[in-house]
This record gives structure tokens, sequence and C-alpha cells, in this order.
């Protein structure tokens, strides 16, 4: 076998050892929908803190309450769509969406994300309203860092993006709405066409 051939070969198991150790049932198109569900949130937001409906003492003490219905709902959808659209990819590929890779990745994930919503949780209730956006952010950003490394490249940078993005809305509180859909929603969405461009058309 030539030294050419050789090399070539290594490179195909290799290339098939780092994709057996990657979760790539990931879709971006996901992601894209994701975006847009955190841009209406964030519109929503917008509405209620600069609606003249909410000048009224009662419906300007309802508005942190609301805040956080909405962006529970918007979590919820975001999951269910991730999972969705997850599950629908491996079974295209004929993949299990639940492995060991998939298992890591979510343990990856969980702690930063669990540690970040007790902690928006703790910021929420002791009403330091304008820090839990970029709290959110940054761990959000941790999360996909950490769990960068079973998935997509691309996870890693839009984590970066995330945390960068979450300590300019610590530094500007009073733009942490604004700071917040830039990242959950347009981040999100550019990301998305990347990996279905490059990944999935």
């Amino acid at each position: 076998m030539e030294q050419k051939d050789l090399i070539k070969e290594l490179g195909e198991i290799r290339l098939l050892m780092e994709k057996s150790s990657k979760f790539v049932s990931i879709s971006g198109l996901s992601g894209v929908f994701i975006g847009c569900y955190a841009l209406l949130g964030t519109s929503l937001g917008y509405y209620m803190t600069t609606s003249p409906d909410t000048a009224t003492e009662s419906l300007h003490l309802a508005v942190p309450s609301i805040f956080l219905i909405v962006a529970i709902l918007t979590l919820m959808l975001s999951l269910l769509t991730g999972w969705i659209m997850a599950r629908r990819k491996a079974k295209k590929n004929k993949q299990s969406i639940w492995n060991i890779t998939s298992k890591s990745l979510l343990f990856a994930v969980s702690i930063p994300l669990i540690a970040g919503g007790f902690l928006a949780l703790i910021l929420f209730f002791q009403g330091y309203y304008p820090l839990i956006a970029g709290m959110l952010l940054i761990f959000y950003g941790l999360a996909l860092a950490a769990g960068s490394i079973y998935t997509f490249s691309e996870v890693k940078w839009l984590g970066i993006l995330e945390i960068s993005l979450g300590l300019m809305a610590l530094c500007l509180p009073d733009q942490g709405l604004m700071l917040w859909g830039l990242g959950f929603g347009v981040l999100h969405i550019i990301y998305g066409f990347i990996v279905y461009k490059k990944y999935e058309s």
C-alpha cells in the first residue's frame, strides 16, 4: 500500500471516529425557529416596557411576572422544537437520539443551565431585574462552550458570543432586553442557517 493511500485511509478512519463521538442530530433549522421565538418574546417584552398601558402602577408591578411567564414559555417551546427536530433528523439518518454521546452532551450543558436558571430566579425574587438578561446569556454561553466538544464546532463560537453579549449586558443593564434578543434571537438564527447550509443542505 502506498503512503498516499495509507494517509487517505487514516484520514477517513479519523473522520468516522469524530462523527461517532459527536452528536450530529442537532437541526440547524431548529436554531432558526428558536431564534424567532426569542425575537417574538423580545418584541413582547419591549412592548410591555414601552406601552402607555403599563404606565399605571398595578400593570407596571405586573410586568416582571409577565416577563417571567414569557421567558418560561419561550424556553419550553424552544426545548420542544429542538427535541422534535433532532429526533426527526436522527430518524432520517437512521441514528438513535439517545446514546452515550447525547447523554454526555446533556450532562455537560445541564450543569451551567441549571445553575444559571436558579441564579436568575434568585435575582428575580430579590428584584435585581436588570442583571437577569446578562446572567442568562453568560450561563447559556458557558453551557454551549461546555457541550461543544460533543457536537458541531460552531456551537463553541456561538457560546463565546453569548458570553460576550452577557458581559456587555451586565455593563449596560438598560440595554439588557435588546442584547438578550440579539443573543438568543439573531445569533441563533445565524447559527441555525450556518449549520443547515454546512451539514444538512
